[in-house]
């Protein structure tokens, strides 16, 4: 059964917020725990932009996380990070140290330079000010947040992708368990309906805008190895680009990330492991993914509260995922020379 929300602020404790920057086409996201959440993340990606995920691990010092910032700018969006940790700690959140509370602000960013203003980035005063914005109830999906310049579909460039965004879903499991996702979707594959495996969104053929399997077309590019010009831009910016068909994807220009959230009360070692469970809902929903053009990165985090078993709350992690994957390309609206989903049929 859906949340009330039907998002990842059906979670008890969890808020979102969103800031972005329109005319350049980024911005970032916080989930705000402030009063804590058992923290955890796995990266699969081969190219990731992260920040504070060794202390994710079991065994290290730090226990709970009092937020997580998604964001684009690629590396530089990192810099939002400051501007949650600075909301933080005029609330008085974080872990005592005694001498100062620190906020444990862990993030992941993706990379949307090609897509609008590459020299405006999200920075800390964006951070701050998506904090300011986090609420529960309705969040803002598709062009929001750190969503704003998250294309997918890029084996042949600009000219043959499409618009995605940001989504969330949440599932209600009984015993008052609720399971919820947030995900930024970016990936360099296609989007699928992770039901029927039809292509939601992804790689079009640029001269005949129709659907291309993606994982299908990179394992024949070598043996097609034909070079074709169209119209559009490289990652960079405008102009002529060539559509390599036997060249290798730019690497590092790709990123699915996201957060999985649930009341449930988990160790540092159970949160990890739904985190791990939950890639798989990219699996069952993007495809090909985790490759090395891409930086996936998945946090998980317990608000505690109720009892839960951990295999119960990674399977349903799983499903919220590949859900909230959907909603964000079903929701994104097009750009310029980059159409989305409802604008196609």
């Amino acid at each position: 059964m859906d949340g009330v929300y039907g998002n990842i602020t059906d979670v008890p404790g969890i808020t979102v917020g969103h800031a972005d920057d329109p005319e350049a086409l980024t911005g970032c996201t916080v989930v705000l725990c402030p009063d804590g959440a058992v923290g955890g993340g796995d990266v699969r990606g081969g190219a990731p932009g992260t920040r504070e995920t060794d202390l994710l691990r079991p065994g290290q010092l730090v226990e709970k996380v009092h937020g997580v910032l998604l964001a684009g700018g690629s590396a530089f969006g990192l810099d939002a990070a400051t501007g949650v940790m600075r909301f933080l700690e005029e609330k008085g959140y974080g872990f005592d140290t005694i001498v100062a509370k620190v906020p444990i602000v862990p993030a992941a960013v993706i990379f949307d330079l090609g897509v609008g203003n590459p020299r405006r980035r999200p920075d800390a005063a964006m951070g701050y000010k998506a904090c300011q914005d986090a609420r529960r109830g309705r969040i803002r999906q598709g062009n929001a947040g750190a969503g704003m310049g998250a294309t997918v579909g890029k084996l042949y460039g600009p000219a043959g992708a499409m618009k995605a965004g940001i989504g969330s879903y949440s599932l209600r499991l009984g015993g008052g368990v609720v399971v919820g996702a947030i995900v930024v979707v970016n990936a360099f594959g296609d989007v699928l309906d992770w039901r029927t495996g039809r292509i939601l969104a992804g790689t079009r053929n640029p001269e005949t805008g129709e659907f291309v399997d993606t994982a299908e077309a990179l394992k024949g590019l070598e043996r097609r190895g034909d070079n074709r010009t169209s119209r559009g831009g490289g990652e960079s910016g405008g102009g002529e680009a060539k559509v390599t068909r036997g060249a290798r994807p730019a690497p590092g220009q790709n990123t699915t990330i996201g957060v999985v959230a649930t009341n449930a009360a988990l160790s540092k070692a159970e949160v990890n492991r739904v985190a791990l469970m939950a890639h798989d809902g990219l699996a069952r929903s993007v495809s090909p993914v985790h490759t090395m053009f891409d930086g996936d990165t998945l946090f998980a985090l317990s608000t505690g509260g109720e009892g839960g078993d951990v295999s119960r709350i990674g399977a349903a992690a799983v499903e919220a995922v590949a859900e909230a994957v959907g909603r964000a390309v079903k929701a994104a609206a097009g750009i310029p020379g980059c159409p989305a989903r409802k604008e196609l049929r």
